[in-house]
């Protein structure tokens, strides 16, 4: 049996352990939030911490002045809404059928879905670009530079990792919570609507929140798929912003803090959901 001091010092060596981890995953924001209120000048000088250089809020104007970020921002906004939503629904359905009913392929569907994640998706780049490009020129369905054309790339890519997750959750909810409702005189999907979907509420709104993330800082597919302003994202813009002020680290630093705030919204409003919906779809796999 262990000693109340050994657990203690057990106990002290985790905690201290946590919090470094916790430290050194907050340094560089918190570095990258004091860049973006310090003179250009400071920065390239190393006088960041300089305790009497004043703080510069004109950067993050100066930033919305020179960049169309607005545009940007809102580009992001609804491809990753949108692709959430779809995903997400997809993924729930999906998920739902693998996890409830044995069909003919059932399994090696299972296995196929984790041997995507396998396989780097680069390599789905130039086939893909090719297939968008012949839909534009031979079937008159312009894919390349759209709005549509992003967000079924980014359905395609998420849902299988979401259909994951959400399988392991639907595997932790009792089977006989719904035989019981039909019972009752629900039809199958009644008991999905009323009793599944009630319960995975945590789980779906994980699935949504790990989309979300992911579609939010997506770069490459988002660089080489568009060319115009118009339907580019906050990633390519930021992209395109270091490219013309190679030298203002204040205003990339800015444009850096400004894209991030959604994404620290969007965790710390859905991490509890977040981490409980892992946590119950790990119960069973």
């Amino acid at each position: 049996m262990r000693k109340p001091h050994s657990r203690a010092r057990s106990s002290l060596a985790l905690n201290s352990l946590t919090w470094l981890v916790v430290v050194l995953s907050l340094l560089p924001i918190a570095w990258m939030v004091l860049s973006s209120l310090r003179n250009y000048s400071d920065i390239s000088n190393g006088a960041l911490l300089d305790q009497h250089a004043a703080f510069r809020f004109e950067n993050y104007r100066d930033m919305w002045i020179n960049v169309d970020f607005l545009n940007y921002f809102s580009n992001s906004l609804i491809i990753c809404g949108l692709t959430t939503l779809f995903a997400t629904a997809f993924a729930t359905c999906a998920a739902y059928a693998l996890a409830r009913f044995q069909f003919r392929g059932s399994s090696t569907a299972s296995i196929m879905i984790t041997v995507t994640q396998v396989i780097p998706g680069m390599l789905f780049f130039l086939p893909l670009y090719m297939l968008y490009k012949n839909m534009g020129e031979s079937w008159g369905l312009p894919m390349l530079n759209t709005f549509h054309g992003q967000i079924f790339l980014y359905v395609s890519l998420f849902t299988p990792a979401s259909i994951w997750i959400m399988r392991g959750f639907f595997l932790s909810i009792p089977r006989e919570l719904e035989d019981a409702a039909i019972i009752d005189g629900c039809s199958r999907w009644g008991a999905f609507v009323r009793i599944v979907l009630p319960i995975s509420a945590p789980g779906i709104i994980a699935t949504a929140t790990f989309i979300f993330l992911l579609a939010w800082d997506e770069l490459f597919f988002s660089w080489v798929l568009t060319s115009s302003s118009e339907v580019q994202t906050i990633p390519v813009g930021i992209r395109l912003f270091i490219g013309q002020f190679q030298h203002r680290y204040d205003l990339m630093m800015a444009a850096a803090t400004v894209s991030t705030i959604p994404v620290l919204i969007a965790f710390f409003m859905c991490q509890r959901y977040f981490v409980n919906g892992l946590a119950a779809g790990a119960v069973k796999g």
